[in-house]
């Protein structure tokens, strides 16, 4: 298992992932404590530098946006009650039976998807018309869920039914609209807020009585795609997420993503950058600048 940043706590460590860290709660069986690191990834790597504050971006933007959302699905958060060590950047949270699947909402086309759609004019199976772009807009919001690979290894864009296929179909149906409906609030909510909601993921687990509760983060930059709307509306994707940090990598880093090698260490200048767009993002949605 990972070695945890935060193993000065004195918890049990259940997991430790890419981003968060999970620890046992000995005194809360039914709890877990969930912590979000300043560590970044991409392309399936966990970067060498970090993003200041990152964490609490992640965890107060999650927070937030679990009470938006809260009358269309209750979520893992128990309290936020937590050893000072971590304040700000973690949460009590449920011990869920997580759904193992990433549930992809999108109203625009860009990123694998639009990958995908130049080779096969469709995205998980679910045919698009012709002559979109990167960028362009979809008729109406799709689902396109991928399977969870171990760190390390790339999520898997899969249809509709090899998904059902593993997890069944009435919870195959039930994570679809849940997400579709999540993701057409939460749309509305940014666009109102001056940003385009280009994609997102959502994660759901089972209560002991099998009620379907929001788990993980919700709507932050590392699982949304998040576009400047007066930019789009002239033609330009401007990200707050971390697309900018992407695009450093594969166009001017010098690194080549097929070599196997790991990605460079970042920049001073494209880690300010990136912690920059995520405050913009939160401040942005929340009307509120992040208290530190």
């Amino acid at each position: 298992m990972k070695h945890a940043q935060y193993a000065n706590l004195g918890l049990p460590l259940i997991h430790a992932g890419k981003v968060r860290e999970l620890f046992d709660l000995p005194r809360e069986p039914a709890h877990l404590l969930m912590v979000a690191t300043d560590n970044i990834s991409a392309f399936d790597y966990v970067l060498d530098s970090m993003i200041p504050d990152k964490g609490v971006v992640l965890t107060q933007l999650s927070l937030w946006w679990f009470k938006q959302l809260g009358d269309i699905v209750d979520n893992h958060v128990v309290s936020t009650d937590v050893p000072d060590e971590v304040a700000g950047r973690a949460i009590v949270a449920e011990k869920l039976d997580m759904v193992p699947v990433e549930c992809v909402a999108r109203g625009y086309l860009t990123g694998s998807g639009w990958a995908e759609y130049q080779e096969t004019g469709s995205v998980t199976g679910i045919a698009l018309p012709a002559g979109l772009h990167d960028g362009s807009r979809l008729p109406e919001p799709i689902f396109t869920p991928a399977t969870k690979a171990p760190m390390g290894e790339h999520d898997e864009n899969v249809s509709f039914d090899q998904m059902s296929r593993t997890v069944g179909y009435d919870t195959g149906a039930a994570i679809r609209d849940l997400t579709l409906r999540l993701y057409a609030k939460a749309e509305q909510i940014a666009r109102e807020r001056g940003i385009v909601l280009a994609d997102t993921k959502f994660e759901f687990g089972r209560r002991p009585d099998g009620v379907l509760v929001l788990g993980d983060e919700v709507l932050t930059p590392d699982s949304s795609r998040f576009w400047d709307a007066d930019a789009y509306e002239a033609g330009r994707l401007e990200s707050f997420d971390k697309q900018y940090l992407r695009d450093w990598l594969t166009h001017d880093s010098g690194w080549d993503r097929s070599s196997g090698e790991r990605p460079p260490a970042l920049p001073d200048a494209i880690v300010t950058a990136t912690r920059e767009r995520y405050l913009e993002a939160f401040e942005r949605l929340t009307g509120a600048p992040l208290a530190l």
